[in-house]
C-alpha cells in the first residue's frame, strides 16, 4: 500500500511540475534578447516629436531598433520594433504609418497598435516585446 501512495504522490507531483513549466510566458515574443538600458532627455531637440501627447520617434537599441510613443503627459511606451511573426526574417522590421497610430511590417503586412503593441492584423499573432519605461519629467529610462 505504501509503495501504490507513494507512486501516485509521485505522479502528481510530475503532473504539477510540467504544468507550472509548461505555462512559462513567451516574455520576448519571439524577439531576440538584447540589453536595453537607456537614458534620453526628452528635452532634446532630437526627440522634439516626443513633446507632444501622442508623438513618437524611433531611436537606436533593443533587437531592430526601438519604436517610442508618448501615452501621456508622463508616461510613455518602447517596443521593439523586431516584427514578432517570423521574427528571424530579415525585413521584420514595423514602420509607423501615415495614420501615426498603425505600426506595420512590410514584409509579412502584421500590423500592431503603437498605443499598446498590439496586434491588429495578423499574420502576428504576438504583440510587439515591450520594455520597461519611467520618466522623471526630464529624463526617460528605457531598460529591461
Amino acid at each position: 500500500m505504501k509503495r501504490k501512495t507513494f507512486y501516485t504522490s509521485l505522479f502528481f507531483l510530475i503532473i504539477i511540475m510540467m504544468t507550472i513549466f509548461s505555462c512559462k510566458k513567451d516574455e520576448n515574443n519571439g524577439v531576440p534578447i538584447t540589453p536595453v538600458n537607456i537614458y534620453l532627455y526628452t528635452t532634446d531637440p532630437l526627440f522634439i516629436n516626443l513633446t507632444a501627447v501622442g508623438g513618437w520617434c524611433y531611436i537606436t537599441g533593443g533587437a531592430r531598433g526601438i519604436l517610442l510613443y508618448r501615452k501621456s503627459t508622463s508616461e510613455f511606451m518602447a517596443f521593439d520594433r523586431n516584427c514578432t511573426y517570423n521574427s528571424n526574417d530579415v525585413c521584420a522590421t514595423v514602420y509607423v504609418d501615415a495614420t501615426n497610430i498603425i505600426a506595420t511590417d512590410t514584409c509579412c503586412n502584421s500590423q500592431f497598435s503603437i498605443i499598446d503593441g498590439n496586434v491588429l492584423r495578423a499574420p502576428a499573432g504576438l504583440p510587439l516585446k515591450s520594455y520597461t519605461t519611467s520618466y522623471d519629467g526630464n529624463i526617460l529610462h528605457i531598460y529591461n
